[in-house]
């Protein structure tokens, strides 16, 4: 049974380029586009009625910042916005005329800054810096003036900064989006790849009538059949998820406090629970296009109830009851919990459970398969 499964995979390109080829440049593609872990020198413009030297002091101080480079100046705002409009520009900072004035005789200026939300990343972090900068910007002022009034530099830090913020970012000190967007997205892409191959595979024995064929070589006994179908498909998929782990923990160094052996032992329950999940989905639709069809919809859906763009706990009931549906759910808590925050295997013992129980699931279909196998004609 094993060695009949390894001809098809070797014989059918489509099987090649959806377990390898695909796999690697999805890999490839997420960890190279992040590569830098924080976008940088994002464009932002400025429109400065006032011109003085205290305010071009502060553009230069926005302009040196990591995530932000001044790009343009706009001589209205009108033109700032038509630049974001245009997409030119994230984020444009505007200076009324009289604010230096303002600032100095202590009339508290009003200077703006405008920012599009349709980039949430880019809203954020240039936001920070904006607001960072403005607030440097009096905070310079003020100590000028106390200095000369004669207070002392621990006088004038405790006036301008009452409260010292000590900041500890907890397993992702650089705050890098790679090691937060590659360790879901990746697992999910693949995960997806193993529904569709798992679904596909078992219907394209109706499809070219090798149905009958599989039933006799293992002596018309389903479980058979299907363990020696499975066999080189799970060792291929192993390969792949132990390649992608060695290479984002081992070569590219994500933090993973929680050991080697439990991202062996993740990589594993993964593929054996994709794998179930795509036979269950066949058993209960014995169609190839409508299981492939129902394991692409569940493999996008993953994404949004993983947990990981936006807590289950914050939506709504239902939704936070149908994330556990997903195998996607149960591989990020896992990782989140035991690998990257290194806590005991106890904690996560409700999605252990679940990773089983989508491994135990075509057991419930068994017949229906058989059934699919023996009786079922193939119609397109």
């Amino acid at each position: 049974m094993a060695s009949r499964e390894c001809g098809i995979l070797a014989t059918t390109p489509i099987y090649f380029f959806c377990m390898v080829i695909f796999p690697i440049i999805t890999i490839l593609f997420f960890t190279f586009l992040l590569d830098s872990g924080q976008p940088q020198e994002m464009p932002i413009g400025v429109v400065d009625l006032d011109n003085t030297s205290t305010t071009r002091a502060l553009i230069r101080r926005l302009d040196g910042m990591q995530t932000s480079h001044v790009a343009a100046y706009f001589a209205t705002p009108a033109d700032a916005r038509k630049a974001i409009q245009r997409n030119k520009i994230y984020a444009f900072l505007y200076i009324p005329q009289g604010t230096t004035e303002n600032l100095l005789s202590a009339r508290q200026p009003k200077v703006s800054f405008y920012y599009t939300g349709t980039s949430l990343t880019a809203a954020a972090m240039l936001m920070r810096d904006l607001k960072t900068v403005c607030t440097l910007g009096s905070a310079a002022v003020g100590q000028a003036t106390m200095q000369a009034r004669g207070f002392t530099q621990k006088q004038i830090t405790t006036f301008l900064q009452p409260i010292a913020v000590d900041l500890h970012a907890v397993g992702n000190p650089w705050t890098s989006y790679n090691i937060y967007l590659s360790t879901f997205i990746i697992p999910g892409i693949l995960l997806l790849f193993i529904f569709l191959i798992s679904a596909y595979s078992i219907g394209t024995e109706l499809k070219f009538h090798r149905s009958q064929e599989l039933m006799k070589l293992s002596g018309n006994d389903i479980y058979a059949a299907i363990i020696g179908k499975f066999l080189p498909q799970t060792l291929i998929w192993l390969i792949i998820v132990y390649g992608y782990m060695w290479y984002v923990f081992g070569h590219l160094g994500f933090p993973h406090p929680g050991g080697t052996w439990l991202i062996a032992l993740i990589g594993l329950l993964a593929v054996l629970a994709s794998e179930g999940f795509g036979i269950f989905i066949f058993g209960i639709i014995p169609s190839l296009r409508m299981s492939m069809s129902i394991c692409s919809l569940w493999g996008v859906l993953s994404f949004s109830t993983c947990g990981a763009a936006f807590p289950i706990f914050a939506m709504d009931a239902p939704i936070t009851a149908m994330a556990q549906l997903f195998p996607l759910r149960h591989y990020y808590m896992v990782y989140q919990l035991n690998i990257f925050n290194g806590y005991p295997m106890e904690i996560a013992w409700f999605n252990y459970m679940a990773l089983g129980i989508f491994i135990c699931l075509p057991l419930f279909v068994m017949k229906s398969i058989r059934k699919a196998m023996t009786e079922y004609v193939y119609i397109p």
